[in-house]
């Protein structure tokens, strides 16, 4: 894939708050001066999220209008998410899956409301492509939907060993995702429609209620905070999308995506770590990283081990176990 010459794209960062308690708060952008080499840009980026405006991704934001995409996806199946409600959760599978054509799916996706349905009138429609055969293969749009292929020109910030897969992203209006990490690095590019993206630090970790990688707060802009009080303490990154936007990801920092109209995207990840650090039975690219896994197969013989122990004595070397943790293991860096 390699690198190559960008003209002058526009750069914006991201600016942080805490998470508002009963009402959407947005937070402001800084601009930033124009870069004309990725290289350069990465370096800017030092593992922080950051929207790419300019980039040259092709035709694609101006061709992939609902009636083209039905055109040219035809009546290839895919299988869907389908919510009744805006707010999808992965940890209670609060969503139904379906099998669709594709293009009757990207029909239903971009209605407002729906003359035939399976929950309601007001469900909503969510495609996260995948692989041939999930098990054995990772999703690329361009062997999944080659007819595309020539339409979009993935960034090229990174090195062709790296690409891991580009995963096709199809929501409804006002559909919004699970807060969740990924183990690799990732592009969203927005190629028509608006998103509005929250993000929180992988270092706020503790105050997200995770079940996995995934968080147990839906409710982002106006939290239950009596049952979640301290996802208060949780900073807050947000960004708006527009069409032809890329947002950078990295590698375990959380995100929350909401569809504000129906939009089509893209997700490029790749291996921001040595191939050997992932694991190589893993097609979705969701699964933390062979280390880390081991580590906390480690972490859970140990506890197992300080349950033999009165609650007095547990208690006392659980805590002396996390100030150990904190002190070998923490990051001395500040963000």
């Amino acid at each position: 894939m390699g690198f190559h010459h960008v003209a002058q794209p526009g750069l914006k960062l991201l600016t942080s708050s805490n998470p508002p308690a009963s009402a959407s708060q947005s937070v402001g952008i800084t601009g930033m001066s124009h870069c004309t080499r990725p290289t350069s840009m990465l370096n800017i980026i030092l593992r922080k999220p950051l929207v790419l405006e300019g980039i040259d991704l092709g035709p694609c934001t101006s061709k992939w209008t609902a009636d083209y995409l039905s055109q040219v996806g035809g009546k290839r199946k895919v299988k869907i998410h389908v919510a009744a409600v805006a707010q999808m959760d992965f940890i209670s599978k609060n969503f139904v899956y379906r099998t669709l054509p594709f293009d009757q799916l990207v029909q239903r996706a971009a209605e407002e409301k729906h003359k035939e349905f399976f929950i309601s009138e007001d469900e909503k429609y969510y495609l996260r492509s995948l692989g041939e055969d999930p098990r054995k293969d990772v999703a690329d749009i361009r062997k999944q939907f080659p007819l595309l292929e020539g339409d979009i020109k993935f960034p090229e910030f990174f090195k062709e060993e790296q690409f891991f897969s580009s995963v096709f992203r199809i929501s409804s209006p006002g559909l919004q995702l699970w807060t969740h990490y990924d183990v690799m690095d990732n592009f969203l590019i927005q190629v028509t429609g608006k998103k509005r993206v929250v993000l929180f630090s992988p270092r706020d970790a503790q105050y997200l209620y995770l079940k996995g990688t995934k968080s147990e707060v839906l409710n982002i802009d106006n939290p239950d905070l009596a049952k979640y009080p301290l996802f208060s303490k949780a900073r807050r990154y947000e960004c708006s999308l527009e069409a032809g936007d890329v947002l950078f990801i990295p590698a375990l920092w959380f995100h929350n995506v909401i569809s504000e109209e129906f939009g089509v995207g893209v997700n490029i990840f790749w291996k921001h770590l040595p191939s050997e650090c992932y694991d190589k039975t893993d097609t979705y690219g969701n699964k933390d990283p062979t280390a880390a896994s081991r580590a906390a197969q480690i972490l859970d013989r140990a506890l197992k081990t300080l349950a033999e122990l009165p609650e007095e004595y547990r208690d006392f070397y659980a805590r002396r176990m996390v100030v150990h943790i904190q002190d070998k293991a923490y990051s001395k860096n500040s963000e």
